[in-house]
């Protein structure tokens, strides 16, 4: 393996970690702007009111992309797996 490869399987990696957790991180994006703007408008200052639906809401997108992940992650090992068995 010389250094293009490697350059090229780390370009790879990043690019699946950042596939793999962009919908979960927006979804908890979205939500906390939401919860901002209800608590910017309604003067409700509770601290832990962010926490709850947070939680909440990235499980249910966890649980919703999951086999998504999954198969991005399968398709990332068998495209590993085939760079070794070419090598």
């Amino acid at each position: 393996m010389n250094g293009s490869e490697v350059l090229d399987l780390a370009r790879d990696a990043i690019w699946l970690m950042l596939a793999l957790s962009a919908p979960v991180m927006l979804v908890g994006l979205a939500v906390g702007v939401v919860i901002a703007l209800f608590q910017a408008l309604t003067q409700v200052q509770e601290m832990t009111l962010v926490f709850v639906p947070k939680i909440i809401a990235i499980f249910v997108a966890l649980l919703i992309f999951l086999p998504v992940m999954g198969a991005l992650m399968s398709a990332f090992m068998n495209g590993i797996a085939d760079r070794i068995v070419a090598s």
